[in-house]
């Protein structure tokens, strides 16, 4: 009868330390995921309220103005969508535009 094979302590405190070297590099990459919010729909009354487009270029945006470019965008560089403070909870679209465009301090 062979015995089973049992990790010894040694090998056991080397897959712990490594799984919690590893866990900080694993949250990083799944908090912007579990973080979203739920983007903005154009026909809800408060983006119809501010004439809030997906598409600044389909809009009355001016000069190449866009979500990305707004004072109000909160959304990283280079994102394609990201918070707005004025709509709290909701995403809106960075190539969107609304009539609150505000330009950056």
């Amino acid at each position: 009868m062979t015995r089973p094979v049992c990790p010894g302590r040694r090998a056991l405190l080397r897959r712990l330390a490594l799984g919690v070297s590893l866990a900080p590099v694993a949250m990083a990459t799944l908090r912007p995921a579990l973080a979203a919010a739920p983007l903005l729909p154009p026909d809800s009354n408060e983006a119809r309220a501010v004439h809030y487009v997906e598409d600044a270029s389909a809009a009355k945006a001016s000069g190449g103005n866009s979500c990305a470019t707004c004072g109000l965008y909160q959304g990283a560089g280079g994102a394609t969508q990201g918070p707005c403070q004025l709509f709290p909870g909701k995403d809106v679209k960075a190539a969107g535009w609304c009539s609150s465009w505000v330009g950056q301090m």
